[in-house]
């Protein structure tokens, strides 16, 4: 008791739920069972009081046809001859009391109990046939046998009644009662000691499956053999191999992301180990100089790569898909992004600007992961264009929310407008200082926001157009109204 109490004290965040296959299905069989079992003796002490009523209403009849062979007409009077032997023998009972009554044509009582209550004529009476019905005497229940006499086919009738107790009814009732749930006492146990046995073997397979999954070594994640495997279970067995293919794709990407970062991390890293050799072998303050400034250039460059390593990483965490979603405002966040990167276009002379609605443009996102893919678009767009270019962020609304990014750079060809999103992959012939990530994280950061990323070459003039399709805030914003 102490741990049940110790466990609802828990908070329901950290309280742990077990779900037992086995206890669900002996449940929904042994719950039904003891509840149907009552029911049951209810039904079956119904029909053994049927049944007990059957042998004991033929002599009730008996005696209520004895009765009516003693009535007859007399100067228009009802007369009954009933002598004492034949009462003592109408009585004569040694479990039941009997009792019985004779009313004439006006209702009158002829003989026998007058306390005896009168039966209600059914609806079509018939003369000389005996009906039964269960009613009250003296707080007793008792069962009444009633005929119907009609001396003359136009005279009234006459009333005969014989009625008893139901003490024999109820032995007998209950000895068929008795009978047929005693054996059950022995039947429900042994029958939910069957269900049981049933049950185990009938789970036995997710026993042995867990058992085989169990047994593998962490790194093995082939598919589970479905060989053997029950029916019922088989769709779970698929599709667990189809996220174990899953997981496996996954890791070996994993695997080759960290082998490509760390191919991409001597570079950076040669470069400041031989410029530091180098500024620490010169004595010429001009040369160490210019190799501190190696250095610092080439921090940079690790610094950077090292810093969309990260958004990648963080675009591919399942932590953020979950969280910080909520509708924001794509044309402010990206007017502020536009805003940072100003004075880096300035450095490099290029013309860089922000066109709008002048609206809000409400999509559902997660503010970071969305300011980190701006980010990466329009650093893409100011490295790819030369010194007097230009570089646009546009923000459209009409079905869809749609984030632009216009430069007159190098531009994509269309050969390599699909390989440019995959880690680490540089257009040929660009001498442009890049990781190869920026466009990856672009993608994988459109996909968590269920948005579309499209290359499309820029339509005024040569460059690149890069579209972010994405879809609107579920609550539509009111849009400005013409003038």
């Amino acid at each position: 008791m102490a741990v049940t109490e110790w466990y609802k004290r828990k908070p329901r965040e950290e309280r742990t739920e077990f779900n037992s296959v086995f206890g669900e299905i002996l449940d929904w069989m042994l719950v039904p069972l003891l509840l149907i079992w009552p029911v049951s003796i209810v039904l079956t002490q119904s029909v053994a009081s049927h049944i007990a009523d059957q042998p004991y209403d033929q002599d009730l009849a008996k005696r209520l046809d004895a009765v009516a062979r003693l009535i007859w007409m007399s100067n228009g009077e009802v007369v009954i001859n009933l002598p004492g032997a034949a009462r003592d023998v109408l009585r004569a009972d040694e479990h039941d009391t009997v009792y019985y009554q004779v009313l004439g044509l006006r209702g009158e009582l002829i003989a026998g109990d007058r306390e005896l209550p009168r039966a209600e004529p059914p609806g079509e009476r018939q003369t000389n046939t005996a009906y039964f019905r269960d009613d009250t005497l003296h707080g007793e229940d008792v069962r009444v046998a009633y005929m119907y006499l009609q001396p003359r086919p136009d005279s009234p009738h006459i009333t005969i009644q014989v009625a008893e107790t139901r003490n024999k009814r109820s032995a007998l009732a209950n000895r068929i009662l008795g009978g047929v749930t005693l054996p059950q006492f022995y039947m429900i146990p042994l029958a939910a000691i069957l269900v049981w046995i049933g049950l185990g073997r009938g789970v036995e397979p997710l026993n042995r499956l867990g058992r085989m999954i169990r047994r593998r070594r962490p790194s093995d994640l082939s598919p589970i053999p479905t060989a053997g495997i029950p029916e019922e279970v088989r769709p779970v067995v698929l599709a667990f191999n189809e996220m174990m293919a899953r997981l496996e794709q996954n890791l070996e990407a994993q695997q080759r992301f960290i082998a490509d970062a760390a191919h991409q991390m001597r570079t950076p890293l040669a470069g400041l180990k031989m410029q530091t050799e180098l500024a620490l072998s010169e004595t010429d303050p001009e040369q160490i100089r210019a190799s501190l400034r190696n250095i610092a250039e080439s921090a940079e460059r690790a610094t950077h790569l090292i810093n969309q390593l990260l958004a990648l990483a963080r675009a591919e965490s399942s932590h953020e898909k979950v969280h910080a979603v909520e509708p924001l405002d794509l044309e402010q966040l990206a007017r502020e992004a536009t805003l940072a990167w100003v004075a880096r276009a300035r450095d490099k002379k290029i013309d860089i600007g922000f066109e709008g609605t002048d609206w809000p443009v409400m999509i559902d996102g997660n503010a970071i992961l969305l300011g980190e893919l701006v980010k990466n678009l329009i650093d893409n767009a100011i490295k790819y264009t030369a010194a007097g270019g230009r570089v646009t962020v546009r923000v459209r609304a009409a079905e869809f929310a749609v984030l632009e990014v216009e430069d007159n750079g190098i531009g994509i060809p269309e050969t390599d407008r699909d390989l440019v999103f995959e880690r680490f992959y540089r257009v040929l012939g660009s001498d442009a200082d890049g990781s190869g990530l920026g466009l990856a994280i672009v993608r994988e950061i459109a996909e968590l926001h269920r948005a579309n990323v499209l290359l499309k070459p820029n339509p005024n003039e040569h460059g690149t157009l890069v579209q972010v399709v994405f879809r609107r805030h579920a609550i539509r914003q009111a849009e400005p109204q013409p003038a």
